[in-house]
């Protein structure tokens, strides 16, 4: 056994070897004269190709999705699948860092050595900020173990025995309510935690992503984002988003960010989970998103289905052009497809009567057909933003789409 974890540990060491030779790789392919949307190339060392930005980072718990199976996950499309999101706060009531680190980290522990993982504290579906419970000794997050206030050597611990392939640094999240006064304190908690998490990286990795808060005050946005840019990172982590700030006041926010941050590095966000709302975050020069909006759909039985051509204009039997509730008894005897023309294995393979009958014996097949085919769809999503900003069309693109979602939404307040 001992010899078992030796090797393990060596394997781990010539794999971080490997990180500190080999750094992460970003550059833009395609940028919009007079606009802020970007496609950019993100080259990570395990990849074995690079991935096209704007992408979807996919949402997992302890490093897998919550419903997909490693063996499944190559069906998903590849390399835009390949990037997962990780919290480190997963693994509290895990194996301890030093056993992790001990097998050669997360994508060992979990046998996925294709793919690339991001980190961050926060986790829309598990660990939540807790703004009232932070203070200056570290950040409070509502757990699987309860509150936990995690401190910056804690979470350092906890990334180095990971060793994702990039991982941003601890944050104080405020929503958007807090007074100016809450927000300039985050701020300078960030701040203060970044410089002692670059100091505490035990492998002393480029692939740090600098957070960036600041909640809905412009100012104290634009403040920490001058503050991050000074430091020595290789992208921006932009948090605080999600927590109460309107669609309204949300562009303004992260535009007032992005005019601030250099061209050549990646910016990834948290919280913009619906399709409007990453089309916004485009539109601002975000580059990387993490979202629950899959697993919340497939959770409530819902396959989206919107259509992915800028031209197409797809409705459903329930009146419903985004996504459909295969729940509803409409479906009990439709033995066709999800989508007709959508190459994902559930649309290959199975009926929409099936996924409904699963659902309603509550067998836990129905959610991981409707996973891969919404994984499958939103990545889709994000290839067709691709090729909108380098056709030069992505502003039709985004208005159409929101045109689309206001119609839906004007019908479904009439019915009621």
């Amino acid at each position: 056994m001992l010899s078992i974890l030796n090797n393990l540990a060596n394997r781990a060491l010539a794999k971080t070897g490997e990180r500190e030779a080999e750094a992460m790789k970003f550059g833009i392919k395609a940028w919009r004269n007079g606009g802020r949307e970007r496609v950019g190339s993100l080259d990570l060392v395990n990849n074995n190709a690079a991935i096209e930005t704007p992408a979807l980072v996919l949402t997992t718990r302890k490093g897998l999705p919550t419903y997909i199976s490693p063996d499944l996950l190559p069906s998903v499309a590849s390399p835009d699948s390949c990037l997962l999101q990780a919290s480190p706060l997963h693994f509290l009531d895990s194996a301890s860092p030093k056993t992790i680190s001990n097998i050669g980290g997360l994508h060992q522990l979990v046998s996925l050595h294709g793919y690339s993982f991001t980190a961050a504290p926060r986790d829309s579906i598990l660990c939540l900020p807790e703004y009232e419970s932070t203070n200056k000794m570290g950040a409070s997050f509502e757990t699987t173990c309860g509150r936990r206030l995690i401190k910056p050597a804690e979470y350092m611990e906890l990334v180095s025995a990971l060793n994702p392939n990039l991982w941003a640094t601890l944050a104080d999240e405020v929503p958007a309510w807090v007074s100016e006064k809450r927000n300039k304190t985050s701020v300078d908690r960030t701040v203060r935690w970044l410089d002692e998490c670059i100091a505490l990286d035990k492998v002393g990795s480029r692939n740090v992503l600098g957070a960036i808060v600041g909640g809905s005050s412009i100012e104290q946005r634009v403040r920490c984002a001058e503050e991050v840019t000074r430091r020595n990172v290789s992208g921006y982590w932009l948090g605080g988003f999600g927590l109460g700030e309107t669609m309204e006041e949300r562009p303004a926010l992260l535009c007032a960010v992005t005019d601030i941050l250099p061209t050549e590095r990646p910016r990834q966000i948290s919280g913009l989970d619906l399709p409007e709302e990453v089309l916004q975050g485009v539109a601002s020069g975000i580059d990387l998103f993490d979202s629950t909006y899959i697993y919340h759909l497939t959770l409530g039985g819902y396959a989206l289905t919107f259509p992915l051509n800028r031209n197409e204009r797809r409705i459903s039997d329930e009146g419903n052009d985004i996504k459909i509730n295969l729940k509803a008894t409409i479906y009990r005897k439709d033995t066709s497809p999800i989508i007709d023309d959508c190459r994902c294995y559930t649309c290959q393979n199975h009926t929409r009567a099936y996924i409904n009958h699963l659902i309603n014996v509550h067998e836990m097949l129905a959610q991981i057909l409707l996973e891969i085919h919404n994984t499958h769809h939103y990545l889709g999503f994000f290839r067709a933003i691709r090729e909108a900003i380098k056709e030069g069309e992505f502003d039709l693109f985004h208005e159409n789409f929101v045109e689309i979602r206001h119609d839906h939404m004007t019908a479904v307040a009439a019915n009621s």
